[in-house]
């Protein structure tokens, strides 16, 4: 496509926007596996199945389950929501993420391969020629739909869905079959088209409920008619607002219920006036451009999705976490160095979860006989398997705590139908507002945060711009009537 094309083919009254089809987003036609499963790997799985099963009878917590101080939070433990709700096998978790580590062993046992999918080719450069994914590590430049070499789409994968199986964390719903929908490149971005392909492929398999912890790129804020941005890129945001909702309009018509991170900038959504981190693909574009309410963060606030704001060990709303009145629908545990208001300390006020062994040796987090080099990773061993966990800090943490207290929901009220169960997403949010915490606004409003920060919350206790219609409840989501 020569450059001049996407203004020529915008100037046709017929067409909404344009965006160019990046060859990042390459949609899968086929299964992206490993291959057949060795044979002493699938019986790994069978035996750390038979055995979560065992752990879960014989006790309801994994040996890290102490510093998860997230689900205590949200009523996720042995005597909260494992005692009455975790979820089923035939509830399918879409994670629309950087991929997932299916062969970690905390994410094994309910790691449905079979319907995993991976939408993204790696581009080792840039348009530029700067490094952007790196070297290709497998045929074509696409990764197996098992592979995570970020660490972000396992780490929320896990807080949704680890199960009760001796080792390690566990989930919000230990007993869902989690679904790897990688729309993420290994460098983080995520783009239109492997989105869109993403979200389509979860409504046609039946996928209950995605989790959708990014914005899509090169845009923090969409602006259909920005007159700081030239003609084509505006025609770039039309495309991606527009393509958004209707990718969203299909997955909840579909039975899709859609979970978003709300975003870390620390900003009132409502109140944004300038952009200066857009567009970030290629790298070094960045302008400050003037924006307004009319420019929308997609997909947080599209309409049908669920955005989710984060709160510290404290309980306070996240310094980073945006917020809005319009914006904020319910908010969870997703972390905070920040917060003053708790006995945890360090690293320890962040989220714990399942992390690839092969990222963190990547990163220089762990030496060469796999012994961590930070506290912000945990090695966790036990009868001769061990795993790696990360602490991380995020409202893409906080989203996953709702994508699974959701998962719960839909295993207790589901109907048998595509995929295994399905419930209308109307519903599903109704009993996720209902069952969740009413959390009210700082008194005084003005919330001044150990940065030095300055945050104004606004709204009533039923539905205000930190914390939305409250704090997600794992605890009552599991034991609420229909």
């Amino acid at each position: 496509m020569r450059a001049s094309d996407p203004e020529r083919i915008g100037a046709d009254p017929s067409v909404i926007g344009v965006t160019l089809d990046r060859p990042i987003g390459k949609i899968a036609d086929v299964p992206a596996t490993s291959g057949v499963r060795p044979a002493e790997h699938v019986g790994a799985a069978e035996h750390a199945r038979s055995a979560a099963k065992h752990v879960r009878s014989a006790q309801g917590g994994d040996p890290l389950s102490g510093r998860q101080w997230d689900m205590k939070m949200i009523g996720a433990t042995p005597a909260g929501s494992y005692a009455k709700a975790r979820g089923s096998h035939k509830v399918l978790v879409g994670v629309i993420d950087t991929g997932v580590d299916g062969r970690h062993p905390d994410i094994a046992p309910n790691f449905n391969r079979a319907l995993s999918r991976n939408f993204v080719v790696d581009q080792p450069t840039d348009d530029n020629g700067k490094t952007l994914d790196g070297p290709c590590e497998h045929k074509g430049c696409k990764d197996p739909a098992d592979v995570d070499d970020d660490g972000h789409g396992t780490h929320v994968a896990s807080t949704i869905g680890s199960p009760i199986n001796g080792i390690g964390v566990s989930g919000v719903a230990p007993d869902v079959s989690l679904v790897n929908l990688r729309a993420g490149t290994d460098s983080g971005f995520f783009f239109l088209k492997p989105t869109m392909d993403a979200l389509e492929y979860a409504a046609d398999v039946g996928v209950d409920v995605v989790n959708m912890s990014f914005y899509v790129d090169p845009w923090t804020f969409n602006c259909a008619s920005n007159p700081s941005d030239t003609n084509r890129e505006q025609l770039e945001q039309r495309a991606i607002l527009e393509g958004m909702r209707r990718a969203v309009k299909y997955a909840r018509a579909h039975g899709v219920t859609l979970v978003s991170a709300i975003g870390n900038e620390g900003l009132d959504l409502g109140k944004v006036k300038t952009d200066s981190s857009s567009p970030d693909f290629p790298k070094g574009v960045e302008k400050k451009r003037s924006v307004d309410n009319t420019c929308l963060n997609v997909p947080a606030e599209l309409d049908g999705v669920i955005s989710v704001s984060s709160v510290g060990p404290g309980g306070s709303k996240a310094s980073y976490s945006d917020y809005g009145v319009e914006q904020t629908d319910i908010a969870a545990p997703g972390g905070d160095m920040f917060d003053g208001g708790t006995d945890i300390k360090g690293s320890s006020r962040e989220i714990l979860a399942a992390a690839p062994e092969n990222v963190m040796r990547a990163k220089g987090l762990i030496d060469a006989a796999g012994k961590p080099k930070t506290s912000s990773v945990i090695r966790d061993c036990h009868h001769g398997t061990c795993a790696y966990y990360q602490y991380m800090e995020g409202t893409s943490m906080a989203a996953p705590h709702v994508t699974g207290v959701a998962a719960l929901i839909i295993g207790r009220f589901g109907k048998p139908g595509k995929g295994g169960l399905q419930m209308d997403p109307a519903q599903v949010e109704r009993l996720l507002y209902a069952t969740a915490t009413p959390k009210g606004c700082p008194v005084p409003r003005t919330y001044r945060y150990g940065t030095g920060e300055s945050q104004v919350c606004e709204g009533p206790t039923a539905k205000n711009g930190f914390f939305g219609h409250g704090l997600v409840d794992a605890a009552r989501a599991a034991t609420a009537a229909p």
